[in-house]
């Protein structure tokens, strides 16, 4: 069995979030989180994913604090994960994820779901990376600069 490499202690944000929910089956829990899935049962169906991975990645997830097990809304003795503030904060992540499939791996005439918004019923505008003054910046504008302790 290959080990896995942990990047909890990386001095990069990127690999620590990728460490944190960087696995495939965890990300489409998160995007089925946010699509209202709760139970155990509405995942595993979701995603025809085993009962093995699937609660080792809710285990990760909840030891992440990106999930939370509660008890279920409906009183029974059923557990249910909900998304923390954490989790909630990758909405970003999930949408921008879905943009960039829709825009690159769906042919013009080839049907896929679509994020609407709930109010007005249509789609999303694209995300977009500003500069802290409102500028719109990509790769070639951006530069990462190493951090010092201290």
């Amino acid at each position: 069995m290959v080990t896995r490499t942990r990047l909890d202690d990386s001095p990069c944000p990127v690999a620590r979030s990728v460490d944190a929910i960087g696995d495939w089956w965890s990300l489409l829990i998160v995007r089925d989180a946010f699509d209202g899935s709760r139970r155990f049962g509405e995942f595993q169906r979701s995603l025809g994913v085993a009962k093995n991975i699937l609660t080792a990645r809710l285990r990760t997830l909840v030891a992440g604090g990106v999930l939370e097990s509660v008890p279920a809304s409906d009183g029974s003795a059923y557990r249910e994960y909900v998304l923390t503030a954490k989790g909630r904060a990758l909405f970003p992540v999930v949408v921008a994820l879905r943009q960039w499939g829709e825009e690159y791996f769906f042919g013009p005439d080839e049907p896929h779901s679509r994020l609407v918004d709930r109010e007005q019923g249509c789609g999303l505008r694209p995300l977009e990376v500003r500069a802290a003054d409102g500028r719109l910046v990509g790769p070639d504008d951006t530069t990462v600069r190493k951090v010092s302790p201290g």
